[in-house]
């Protein structure tokens, strides 16, 4: 992640070298939900001008979709884009036939839709506005924190964007019930003498724009590539046989965690070969309980009443056998015929490949033989001056 000029070290302020932005340059490696436009070298392929739409990336992960005219726009130009009131700066992270595709996956018609349009490439002097703009949100949020806490009005302001040409201002913010925030803009407008409006996020927007490291150790998926949130239960975490323990399931946005939808269709394709966790299997020794099963391995642990500590384990092709021979009405004699032994990985021997001596040679202790010389006479002549004896060359 980051660009050449970011990846050359860091200042003596702790921020890295070449844009200095911390994460948020435009040259399309460090931002948020970028694309690879694989069809970028493609000749038209949908039916439209390659010109026509682009997709106009703004602060963390907002994206917008815009119809160009009599502009060769391509990715990285810094454009003025039409805003409400004014104008706001982006910079265009989509063009060619990609955008058409991505419009068509957010369901946006081209034909009926409506777009905003492209003012022109920013000029010097818009971009200077819009970074004196930006320079301004980590102070607002700080300031806007700190007002919303003297109103005692229970939201969190979570990320402050301001407008390209700095005439507005948009607060986002998080609140579990209604906030009543009509005082608070009157604060805010007065504070920063700017059109200020509320909007407010879910968790999961939140987490996507702030970003981070998941316990994965890769960056959020949020906040990198995800943009459908699906509903996630504690089901999705039961069928893939997860403790139910809400500090590992929980993200950094404190709902559960996005990827427990990830592979849970698999879990529920290899479920189908498994009977019901809680069927009982009938012997002539008497009735199984049924405890755990391991979905891999395609085995279920059972215990029974003469011995409910000791766990028998049985292939699931083994209880699918029995439970239908008790819908027939017979019992077999044992749970498992030939006892399950699990596959024994074979261990590879590193030991001497080019001919060299063991390598822990050095590991083993000392034996008996590594005294010092003269040292086992010595006490046995300490021993016999003790006791009075003389040793048998004495005269």
């Amino acid at each position: 992640m980051g660009c050449s000029g970011c990846s050359n070290g860091k200042t003596d302020g702790g921020l890295p070298r070449g844009c200095n932005n911390n994460g948020a340059c435009q040259t399309g490696s460090c931002d948020k939900l970028s694309v690879f436009n694989y069809l970028s070298n493609m000749e038209d392929t949908v039916g439209y001008t390659s010109s026509e739409f682009v997709e106009v990336r703004f602060k963390n992960t907002r994206k917008q979709f815009f119809k160009q005219e009599n502009l060769r726009l391509s990715e990285g130009d810094v454009v003025a884009v039409e805003a409400s009131p004014g104008h706001d700066i982006g910079t265009v992270s989509l063009s060619g036939d990609l955008v058409l595709l991505q419009m068509r996956k957010r369901k946006v018609d081209s034909a009926t839709s409506e777009f905003k349009k492209i003012y022109r490439k920013a000029s010097e002097a818009d971009i200077d506005t819009w970074q004196e703009a930006v320079a301004l949100e980590e102070e607002t949020k700080k300031r806007a924190r700190i007002i919303a806490r003297e109103l005692a009005l229970n939201m969190k302001i979570s990320d402050v964007e301001y407008q390209g040409d700095k005439s507005k201002a948009t607060f986002f913010y998080t609140a579990e019930d209604r906030v009543d925030f009509r005082d608070l803009i009157r604060r805010y407008a007065e504070e920063f003498k700017v059109r200020v409006e509320m909007k407010q996020i879910g968790a999961r927007q939140e987490a996507a724009r702030l970003g981070g490291i998941g316990p994965c150790g890769r960056e959020l998926c949020c906040s990198t590539w995800l943009t459908d949130f699906r509903t996630v239960s504690t089901s999705a975490a039961r069928y893939q046989q997860l403790s139910l323990n809400p500090q590992k399931l929980a993200g950094q946005c404190g709902k559960l965690k996005c990827c427990l939808n990830y592979e849970l269709d698999s879990y529920l394709d290899a479920l189908k070969e498994f009977p019901n966790p809680k069927t009982k299997l009938e012997t002539e020794a008497g009735t199984a309980f049924p405890q755990k099963i391991d979905i891999f391995k395609g085995v279920m642990w059972f215990t029974q009443k003469a011995d409910p500590t000791k766990f028998i384990e049985v292939p699931v092709e083994r209880v699918n056998e029995i439970i239908k021979l008790n819908k027939e009405g017979k019992k077999p004699a044992v749970l498992v015929e030939n006892a399950y032994v699990e596959p024994v990985a074979k261990k590879h021997d590193y030991e001497n490949v080019v001919g060299q001596d063991d390598l822990t040679r050095f590991d083993r202790p000392k034996g008996s033989n590594n005294r010092k010389p003269g040292k086992k006479k010595r006490n046995n002549r300490n021993r016999n001056r003790n006791t009075g004896n003389k040793p048998n060359n004495a005269q």
